[in-house]
């Protein structure tokens, strides 16, 4: 059963008519086109009059939309061929972050990227997308071999932040994010990276640095989600719209703030609706992105790298 958001819900019933009209219509052989047609328009009419005008929360809503894809959705839908790499080499393997060579229209790249899951089993199976300091051990262990091997980097951002459990403060965690900040900078090869969902804190931070950073056009990038900084000033979750409001989250607001590189459009309704369309889209933009990086010396875009993210939260 498609899950709805309380703004879909609209929408979803004039969608629910239109197919009842059009089952109506086949069983009593009546032509209803005109008046199907007059309600297509009147949908697709809605869509945009409320798609244009979400609210910051309600975009924070639809970035968390369970049908939403994941990582593994758009490797599946762009990649050709796709070999996945596990393991830090220290301490295991982390479900919630994944990785692997994968080749796009004859180009391969490391693509890396954390993963949720769709069930419970899933859910638990990749920590909610959290993941431990095992998960960026093995993000920045697969960008130090693609960096041998002369690979571009994507990497796609979607979590609600590093994981916060005891266990994975005793194995590092600031420092594992920290590394990997630090390291990415250095990094000899192009790094695209791309916001398709949730993007928390250091959690999404710690595989953000990168030449070129998007945002799909319905997700969110913050150091902290709007219920926790609504915990932290109101002590209370009650407050998180106002939270949403203030910190400015959205693609549009980092992108006017010039914290991140661009936005790509997504599906009228959001990127679960229409998995080809998203995935292709952002199959485009990443090529057209490493054309154009691929035009720059190494060097020069490690400088422009460095400066890019030196520049953020100066004011003058």
């Amino acid at each position: 059963m498609k899950t709805l958001l309380e703004f879909e819900k609209p929408i979803a019933d004039l969608e629910a008519k239109l197919v009842e009209m059009k089952k109506l219509a086949v069983e009593n052989n009546v032509d209803v086109s005109a008046a199907a047609a007059s309600l297509e328009n009147s949908i697709e009419d809605l869509k945009r009059e409320t798609f244009s005008n979400l609210t910051r929360w309600q975009r924070v809503l639809l970035s968390r939309h369970p049908d939403r894809p994941y990582t593994f959705d758009y490797i599946e839908n762009i990649c050709d061929e796709f070999i996945e790499i596990f393991g830090d080499r220290t301490v295991g393997d982390d479900k919630a972050m994944v990785g692997g060579f994968g080749k796009i229209d004859n180009q391969t790249f490391m693509i890396i990227g954390q993963q949720k899951g769709r069930n419970t089993k899933q859910r638990q199976k990749r920590n909610f997308g959290m993941p431990n300091p095992e998960g960026y051990r093995k993000a920045l262990r697969l960008m130090k071999m693609a960096e041998k091997f002369g690979k571009p980097i994507i990497t796609f951002i979607d979590t609600p932040g590093a994981f916060p459990g005891l266990e994975a403060e005793e194995r590092g965690q600031g420092e594992a994010i920290a590394r990997n900040i630090r390291d990415m900078f250095m990094l000899k090869v192009p790094v695209i990276c791309v916001i398709i969902g949730e993007g928390a804190s250091g959690g999404a931070l710690g595989i953000a640095i990168g030449d070129r950073v998007l945002m799909l056009e319905n997700t969110w990038y913050s150091v902290i989600s709007p219920e926790n900084c609504s915990t932290i000033l109101w002590r209370t979750w009650n407050f998180k719209e106002q939270a949403a409001e203030a910190l400015k989250l959205t693609a549009k607001d980092m992108f006017e703030n010039g914290l991140v590189d661009g936005i790509i459009p997504e599906p009228l309704g959001g990127a679960h609706l229409d998995y080809a369309l998203a995935t292709q889209t952002v199959k485009k933009v990443l090529l057209e992105t490493l054309e154009e990086l691929n035009n720059i010396p190494s060097r020069e875009r490690i400088l422009q790298r460095i400066e890019k993210f030196g520049k953020m939260g100066v004011v003058i």
